[in-house]
């Protein structure tokens, strides 16, 4: 895997339908059992609500899990692990509290408002996109820093740090992705005078 996609922030939205008041909350998370927990905090939290349904997915060990919590089966919690899987979200977790508005909305009804609810609260925690990435290091004169300060980014990458001594050490990351064409340019661009070694790799959002 060399790049996935998951939500920047956690998120609350509304939705009304027919009476029925529908509440959509995302959050971040990093495993199975982050996700329980969200999951347990949200249904203490409306523990009066007619339905607290869910659906997650989590990238390491890859893994979804939903429920409907009581709405008819295939009407709820499927069509909310549906928006995410179809946005290829992974580590995060949806919760939409229904409370029971006195008008039955039939089994298209229910799938069409959780699977909005979903998708509201999905667009107000913004997707964003994280890639494997190489994190290097090299050393260079002076007369090179301001060529590599601007090559870097040209290539994908992002410096993290930088450290003035006799020379300039530069501390940053590449997309894995990019790992052989950045260093062919690399030793083209400094006459194989520059050589960056890698020391790690990471998902970054670059």
């Amino acid at each position: 895997m060399t790049h996935y996609k998951t939500i920047i922030t956690p998120a609350t939205q509304e939705l009304t339908v027919k009476r029925s008041r529908f509440i959509g909350h995302i959050a971040p998370v990093a495993s199975a059992g982050d996700a329980a927990a969200f999951v347990a905090q949200i249904k203490k939290k409306h523990y009066d609500a007619t339905h607290n349904v869910f659906a997650y997915i989590v990238r390491e060990p890859e893994f979804c899990k939903f429920s409907d919590d009581g709405e008819s089966q295939g009407t709820a919690g499927l069509p909310v692990l549906n928006v995410l899987q179809k946005e290829e979200v992974t580590d995060c977790v949806v919760v939409v509290t229904r409370y029971f508005g006195g008008i039955m909305l039939g089994a298209g009804g229910l799938v069409r408002a959780y699977s909005a609810c979903a998708k509201l609260v999905l667009d107000a925690a913004r997707i964003k996109t994280m890639r494997l990435c190489l994190l290097c290091e090299l050393s260079c004169s002076y007369s090179l820093y301001g060529r590599l300060a601007g090559f870097i980014p040209g290539q994908g990458g992002k410096i993290n740090g930088i450290q003035h001594t006799d020379a300039v050490k530069m501390n940053f990351i590449v997309p894995k992705e990019n790992f052989h064409k950045f260093f062919a340019e690399l030793t083209e661009l400094t006459f194989g005078a520059v050589r960056a070694t890698v020391t790690g790799e990471d998902f970054f959002e670059i």
